[in-house]
């Protein structure tokens, strides 16, 4: 049975209040993770929608001899799209419901929930010389509500706009610290639920990256030749947030006043919401008693620079959209350092409710725009409508590299295999692999690559020798912010010149594969090559298609374990708490004595010795092996020095785990045309996309079919990991569409009844498919 992961970055884009449509995507996304969750283990079979997709991947593992597993470990957001995606990020980490997130948007998601208490107009007759003024404003001919709202729901517009045009002039009409109290809410509310175990692997990296506009901005250094230095305001502001998924569920994935601290500040819309500042969050966090152990850590993370400088009190933050609404390169910023267990298959998913922002909603005359559209355009519309193309090719370059190393190595895999067996002799396979000859065998093969690579090889080692100073570098960076530098590059010149002194010149020793000084340095130093090197092991273990049926799955999957966890022993090396807690101190001294520090290093890492540890583990799973897979990962491990002489500099440096392209699909209305074509279904697009924070009906009707339209693409997606051989036919995933329609219909019924006909009518349409 083949094994493959269906990977998923998803990136949801803001909004307004269409971001009660990206619920119901996400929605779909956190029901078909809850069935690839089922599938895998002996837990009770879920309901509703989950259930389809649970089917479907039975079907998948019956008719198409595929075992596929669905993870989506990497989610990014702007505007309201980054508040869907902070609590989906939650809910897959800790295992909790998305629930309270959905009554948040239908019951709270409403001008007059949001509506600053010490705004509203306190009686009818408040502010009753500007009545008559709104009256005109909200009735006369051509005025943006009779032009973009339907005639059913022009007079709840009415009414709740005029409250809010009566409510304070000049300041922002919403409340900030309401928002922050309603967001703090919900994810109480989900803390407070049984939670059920995560929806991702134990030990699986889930990264939420979420945009803000720091108003005011910080200088940042750039570095010219004319003049040598400048200083730019920077706006851009990404709150990152990465965790480990634990074994079992209920962990949160940052303490909750971080993560109503980002999605208040990437959701403050501009005019409607304040600012955010920093006090908002600890009033938050006093009033609800809710501790922030790690607030000066978190703050020196994403705002380091306004930390240094002593001004965190007036930094404001503002909607994430102004700047980047659609936070493609934050997402692809991680795809180098993902494990990999078994064959993926990346996909990039984006949300986008109206493709076609500006011509949605503006005047299709030749007319110069009015004041509503020109004031919703700049701050809602066009921001938004910048084209993600920059981010499309990028991601199809890197699709192109990969798929042509993966080339690369297939074309290399006969000639190093028939060296490697030429450098050792056939009995290689016969013998028994101990720690001792597998030491004695990988020194061998790695000597053997220097000196066979020609002069690719001083290329090669420049390659590795920058790429170990710059790690040192960043880490020294890292550890001792007190140095007050711009980046790393002065700690790196300085660790250049140290090492010179050792006797590793960067223009000679390194053209010498036995140089001593160079040798001893990789050894103690070169953390980078081994975690390369059992990835590389762990690939080609999940690739190994050979016809042999005395190799299974299981053995391959017993292979995988081994590997995987001789590679974690390594990467428990990198952070830098693992240099001590007297590092950062050291650290700092780093330009009057550099050899320290480099040494400190080494002695915490102890590679030679951990590279001790790591034999005894792979040597014993090597045992374990049928003799052929044992043939292959041998003849991979012990050709590895070759491969890898040719790939690192074609990867400028950088290891690549996941190594297959990358795909890109779209969740929108329109592209769902299953039950009818999309484009015509929701409702929030209408006042200029505000529409639905006016109306409940509104809210209920763009959630559901965003769970509709979400469950069509899922099953679009799932059933696209097939290969074309075993696709599944047309008819076959219409019934697995209507079937998880009449689900979602299910599920919804009793919730969803400001609009009675809604649901009913929808289900007659589903049924007569």
């Amino acid at each position: 049975m083949r094994q493959k992961e269906l990977r998923i970055a998803l990136v949801c884009y803001g909004g307004v209040s269409l971001a009660v449509y990206m619920h119901g995507v996400t929605k779909e996304i956190w029901k078909a993770m809850q069935a690839s969750r089922a599938f895998w283990s002996d837990e009770p079979e879920p309901a509703g929608s989950a259930a389809v997709y649970l089917r479907l991947l039975r079907r998948l593992e019956a008719g198409g001899n595929l075992r596929l597993r669905l993870l989506t470990d990497i989610v990014a957001g702007a505007s309201a799209g980054g508040i869907n995606s902070v609590f989906l990020a939650q809910a897959i980490h800790s295992g909790q419901s998305l629930e309270p997130l959905t009554e948040l948007w239908l019951e709270c998601a409403d001008v007059d929930v949001l509506l600053d208490p010490a705004a509203r107009p306190w009686s009818r007759i408040a502010k009753f010389w500007a009545r008559p003024i709104v009256s005109f404003l909200l009735r006369r001919p051509g005025n943006a509500v009779s032009a973009s709202v339907a005639p059913e729901t022009r007079r709840e517009v009415r009414a709740k706009l005029s409250r809010l045009i009566r409510s304070r002039w000049f300041e922002p009409p919403f409340s900030g610290i309401g928002f922050s109290h309603l967001l703090c809410r919900a994810l109480t509310a989900m803390s407070r639920a049984p939670a059920e175990k995560p929806l991702l692997p134990a030990n699986h990296p889930l990264d939420l990256f979420v945009t803000a506009t720091d108003f005011k901005g910080h200088l940042e250094t750039l570095h010219l030749h004319s003049p040598e230095t400048v200083m730019e305001s920077e706006h851009r502001l990404t709150i990152g947030f990465r965790a480990k998924v634990q074994d079992y569920g209920g962990h949160s994935l940052a303490p909750m006043p971080e993560l109503v601290l980002a999605a208040r500040a990437t959701a403050s819309f501009p005019g409607a919401f304040p600012p955010l500042q920093i006090a908002e969050i600890d009033r938050l966090a006093n009033e609800k008693e809710i501790a922030w152990p790690g607030r000066e850590a978190f703050l020196q993370r994403i705002m380091p620079e306004h930390l240094r400088r002593g001004d965190l009190d007036s930094v404001a933050l503002i909607d994430g959209s102004v700047l980047v609404n659609a936070p493609f390169a934050d997402a692809m910023s991680v795809l180098r350092d993902r494990p990999a267990t078994r064959e993926v298959d990346r996909r990039f998913v984006y949300i986008d409710p109206t493709p076609d922002h500006m011509a949605a909603g503006m005047d299709k005359g030749i007319r110069a725009p009015g004041f509503f559209p020109v004031i919703f355009g700049s701050l809602s519309a066009i921001p938004r409508e910048q084209p993600i193309r920059d981010n499309l090719e990028a991601l199809e370059r890197d699709s192109r590299e990969k798929a042509a190393l993966s080339d690369i190595v297939r074309a290399l895999r006969p000639e190093i295999e028939e060296t490697v067996e030429r450098l050792f002799g056939y009995t290689l396979f016969l013998d028994r692999p101990t720690p001792k000859r597998l030491a004695a065998w990988r020194a061998k093969a790695q000597q053997a690559a220097f000196e066979q690579a020609g002069f690719a090889y001083h290329g090669y080692a420049q390659i590795k020798f920058s790429g170990i100073v710059a790690m040192l570098g960043r880490m020294i960076f890292e550890a001792a912010p007190e140095l007050a530098l711009p980046n790393a590059a002065p700690i790196r010149t300085r660790l250049f010149a140290q090492l010179e002194v050792n006797g590793i010149d960067r223009m000679k020793a390194l053209r010498d594969a036995r140089s001593p000084a160079m040798v001893t340095f990789f050894r103690v130093h070169d953390l980078a090559f081994r975690i390369r090197r059992l990835r590389f092991l762990a690939r080609q273990v999940t690739q190994e298609r050979e016809n042999d049926e005395s190799v299974t799955e299981q053995d391959r999957d017993h292979a995988r374990t081994a590997i995987y966890a001789a590679l974690a022993i390594y990467i428990d090396l990198e952070p830098i708490a693992s240099l001590g807690e007297d590092f950062p101190g050291l650290a700092r001294s780093v330009f009057e004595d550099a050899e320290t520090v480099i040494d400190r290093v080494a002695q915490k890492r102890r590679l030679v010795n951990t590279d001790e540890i790591v034999d005894e583990l792979l040597a014993e799973a090597l045992v374990e092996m049928p003799p052929p897979l044992r043939r292959r990962v041998l003849l991979a491990y012990l050709g590895f020095p070759f491969y890898d002489t040719v790939t690192l500099p074609l990867l400028r440096g950088e290891g690549m785990n996941e190594f297959d392209p990358v795909l890109v699909d779209r969740i929108s209305p329109e592209d769902c045309h299953f039950i009818r074509p999309g484009s015509d279904t929701l409702r929030g697009t209408e006042f200029y996309n505000f529409g639905a924070f006016f109306s409940r009906a509104y809210r209920e009707n763009d959630y559901l079919w965003g769970r509709l339209h979400g469950a069509e693409r899922m099953i679009d997606l799932i059933a696209s990991t097939l290969s074309k051989d075993h696709d599944l036919p047309e008819g076959e995933l219409r019934r697995f569409r209507r079937e998880a329609a009449l689900a979602v219909l299910d599920e919804e019924e009793r919730r969803l009844r400001a609009d009675p006909t809604l649901v009913a009518n929808i289900r007659r349409q589903v049924e007569a498919l």
